[in-house]
């Protein structure tokens, strides 16, 4: 069984399956929807727990173990694998399909991971734990979701912010939920329940957003000329490599004026997208972006592109990042 995160608490409070398996890339949203399980299965007497952590030279024979050793006094057990590589090797993965095909009447198994690539989740074993029990993907809210995954927090501790305050907490965490917990949990501490102004949220909240190039890839198809600018800067003040910076914004240039030249020339819209490598929820994103820039200005950019280039292989002169956010707002503005 496959589950959002979301769905979790509601399926918690109906059953209680004899494998679970969390996953995902952001620590945070693994760490609660773990303790939500482990909370659920003590509640259901699982009182004894054996924590299992699978890093190099592991022996997988402990699984076994850990489900055959039960207390003497009847109890049920909670086995906690963790596997912080998300890679459990040969022996691993056989033990696991070993585990469920034959799980313990009296044991949960829970097994948390890091995220995983496309690859991984097809893996056997991955798909042994989901069909064993339930498998729980954590996907972290993007940019546009935040501000409601804030407000959410918020209502936990009985406080609440509009739509700007939500805002402007949004754009000092982003990509980094942890922080965005600890400057939620802050605001609990410092103010009473109840409506938060903007200033107590100014006056609180720290700029501990990440940034990164998957983040400056939306920021620039989206047009989003604010969040370009900021993520632009973040990637500079953290030392990003320019060679990266420069590869993520060719990469979407170079599709933008594959595509536009495509449509000139009449061909459908769908096998340009597929041509050019754009699959998924980029597509959407590309979509948008052809509205707003033309061939030539696409060209153009690309052209512009090439001129970075050579500024960073020091064959040109200027401020390499200046450059960045000129070819930036060329392709963001309206």
């Amino acid at each position: 069984m496959q589950l959002k995160g979301e769905q979790l608490a509601g399926h918690l409070e109906r059953e209680l399956k004899p494998v679970y398996v969390v996953y995902g890339d952001e620590p945070l949203l693994v760490i609660e929807a773990a303790d939500t399980i482990r909370a659920s299965a003590r509640r259901r007497g699982f009182d004894e727990r054996e924590v299992l952590t699978a890093l190099s030279g592991f022996n997988w024979t402990e699984l076994h173990h850990a489900a055959g050793n039960m207390s003497l006094f009847g109890g049920r057990k909670l086995i906690d694998l963790r596997i912080p590589t998300g890679k459990p090797g040969r022996d691993g993965a056989a033990a696991i399909a070993d585990y469920c095909a034959r799980p313990s009447p009296d044991a949960l198994l829970l097994v948390t991971l890091p995220g995983l690539d496309w690859r991984d989740e097809k893996a056997a074993w991955l798909g042994a734990l989901a069909a064993a029990g339930v498998a729980v993907k954590l996907i972290p809210p993007n940019l546009g979701e935040l501000p409601a995954w804030i407000a959410g927090r918020l209502r936990r501790q009985e406080q609440s912010a509009d739509a700007e305050g939500l805002r402007f907490i949004a754009e000092r965490v982003e990509g980094n939920l942890i922080a965005a917990h600890q400057e939620i949990q802050k605001l609990g501490l410092l103010h009473p329940p109840g409506a938060l102004s903007l200033a107590q949220i100014q006056d609180a909240v720290l700029n501990v957003a990440r940034y990164d190039i998957d983040g400056l890839r939306e920021a620039l198809l989206a047009g989003d000329v604010a969040r370009l600018t900021r993520t632009i800067d973040g990637l500079h003040q953290e030392g990003e490599a320019p060679p990266l910076v420069l590869w993520a914004m060719t990469e979407e240039v170079r599709a933008l004026a594959q595509i536009k030249t495509g449509l000139q020339s009449g061909q459908p819209l769908d096998g340009l997208l597929r041509d050019a490598k754009v699959w998924g929820p980029r597509q959407s994103l590309i979509k948008r972006a052809l509205q707003r820039i033309d061939a030539s200005r696409a060209n153009a950019a690309l052209a512009h592109a090439a001129q970075i280039d050579r500024m960073i292989k020091g064959l040109g002169s200027g401020d390499v990042w200046n450059e960045f956010l000129r070819l930036g707002l060329r392709l963001a503005a309206s």
